[in-house]
């Protein structure tokens, strides 16, 4: 690999879920980060090959917590960089407000243990900037709660 194409960042796309139950429960995961050090963070992943943002985001919840989700709505992307095998990455990940529509099965692998917990200690828990900020939208004014129509549905948590 040539100097100049190592010093170009690379740019990666993900999707995640911010998954709200009715009660006001986020829903984490423990995985582990790229030191394979244990954290607490939301569930997100690549797109694959022509697969929508929400669409990837609806299958990294469900291969990452067991939950089938619908999207409720789109939320603020976040951007971030890291760095991974010397290379500077810049990752976008594309996050949805997401209600949980019934439990379909298990984590997968990449996923030590996943947690419905109220806002607060999804705070106390989480170690991501990226992570905090969204959870942290819940209690503002602009927080929209999940909207009545999406509330109530047979065999909802």
């Amino acid at each position: 690999m040539s100097p100049a194409s190592r010093s170009r960042p690379v740019l990666q796309f993900s999707a995640g879920g911010l998954v709200v139950d009715d009660a006001g429960r986020v829903l984490l995961i423990r995985a582990r980060d790229l030191r394979n050090q244990p954290v607490w963070t939301l569930p997100k992943g690549a797109l694959n090959p022509g697969e929508s943002a929400a669409d990837a985001a609806l299958r990294e919840v469900r291969e990452e917590t067991g939950w089938e989700c619908e999207v409720v709505r789109e939320l603020d992307a976040v951007t971030y960089w890291f760095q991974r095998d010397g290379r500077r990455i810049r990752k976008t990940v594309r996050w949805y407000l997401m209600r949980p529509l019934r439990k379909a099965g298990e984590h997968d692998h990449e996923v030590d243990e996943v947690l419905w917990t109220d806002p607060g200690d999804a705070r106390a828990r989480l170690r991501y900037e990226s992570d905090l900020k969204l959870v942290n939208t819940m209690g503002s004014p602009e927080w929209p709660p999940i909207p009545p129509h999406a509330r109530g549905v047979p065999g909802n948590p």
